[in-house]
């Protein structure tokens, strides 16, 4: 009886082990279908192909975003920077095409190009100037390009783009929303890229464990400005989408996006302490955000209380990160 006894919680405590790792992993999927049960039951209108084409459509935007603060995120940092390169990508590409009539092509170009550049000096601010954080090489970059976008177009909006242009903000193939359909070829290759390709392998590194990555002669360097680089691109990338939607681009677009971004990570499953957090898992964080806000908007929930709803989800979702860590710190002890 008594030899028999530890095998029985050996046991036991590999089941707790495993459900806790499942809860995990499927935590924000549970909490997505726990939402949208509510939400069902709380009104008719939620459940309807149209507006869950609605909630997708919705959901774009933040979903591209929030794929690239997730690398920041993953290496233990954070871009406050990419609601303003959202604003001003746009407003330049509004500059080339509508005010300066070239090529939409160009200015397509202009967009994405101009989110790469405003990354990538985030990153080389970061690693060449020795800042010690990225708040603040972000932080600035913030309200750097903020500044330019209100100066380049007088705080003017600019409106009337090409058809083309507007294509994946505006366009479905079928019921689907081609933004929607770009997100998941998207997280995608982010997938494969983080999951399987030595680079991918690097950003996780440099978050878990950067002294050891640092020790296995990985430039973490090297690593940052990659990160910071595609967190650019992606928030340029997000602007494209937003400018099809609403056929402008607007000095002030993007305000807070950088903070829904965040929570998208940190609800799928992310973690502030870096190395934490997965492509799917984001997608399922920004879902959530988007299920809520419309969910909300159906209940005819005013702008001002929704304000303070997605700030508690924000809190909430930090919150059980931080007990995330103690549990995982006492499974250590």
């Amino acid at each position: 009886m008594n030899t028999s006894t530890p095998e029985v919680q050996g046991h036991g405590g590999t089941q707790k082990t495993q459900f806790r790792q499942l809860i995990k992993k499927m935590g924000s999927l549970i909490g997505l279908i726990g939402l949208s049960l509510i939400l069902t039951f709380a009104s008719p209108y939620f459940l309807t192909m149209d507006n869950i084409m609605n909630v997708a459509r919705q959901s774009a935007i933040n979903s591209l975003i929030a794929i690239g603060m997730l690398l920041a995120i993953l290496t233990a940092g954070i871009d406050l920077s990419v609601g303003s390169i959202l604003a001003l990508s746009t407003v330049m590409m509004g500059i080339v095409v509508v005010k300066m009539g070239m090529s939409p092509i160009i200015g397509v170009a202009v967009c994405l190009g101009i989110g790469l550049l405003l990354g990538w000096l985030n990153g080389m601010m970061l690693t060449k100037m020795s800042l010690p954080h990225p708040f603040i090489s972000t932080l600035g970059t913030m309200n750097v390009a903020r500044g330019l976008a209100l100066i380049v177009t007088a705080a003017s909006p600019i409106s009337n783009f090409p058809t083309s242009i507007q294509f994946l903000g505006a366009a479905f193939i079928g019921p689907i929303p081609v933004s929607f359909i770009l997100v998941l070829v998207v997280y995608a290759a982010f997938h494969v890229f983080l999951n399987y390709t030595t680079v991918g392998r690097y950003i996780y590194a440099v978050g878990g464990n950067p002294e050891a990555t640092r020790l296995s002669g990985i430039s973490i360097d090297r690593v940052l400005i990659i990160v910071y680089t595609i967190s650019g691109l992606m928030a340029a990338l997000g602007g494209l989408v937003l400018v099809g939607r609403v056929n402008s681009a607007y000095p002030l677009a993007g305000l807070g996006y950088e903070f829904d971004a965040i929570a998208a990570c940190i609800i799928g499953g992310a973690s502030f302490m870096g190395g934490e957090g997965t492509v799917w898992g984001t997608l399922i964080g920004s879902m959530i955000m988007a299920v809520l806000r419309n969910g909300l908007n159906l209940l005819s929930v005013s702008a001002e209380m929704q304000t303070v709803a997605i700030g508690i989800v924000i809190i909430l979702a930090v919150y059980i990160d931080v007990l995330r860590h103690k549990a995982a710190a006492r499974v250590k002890a």
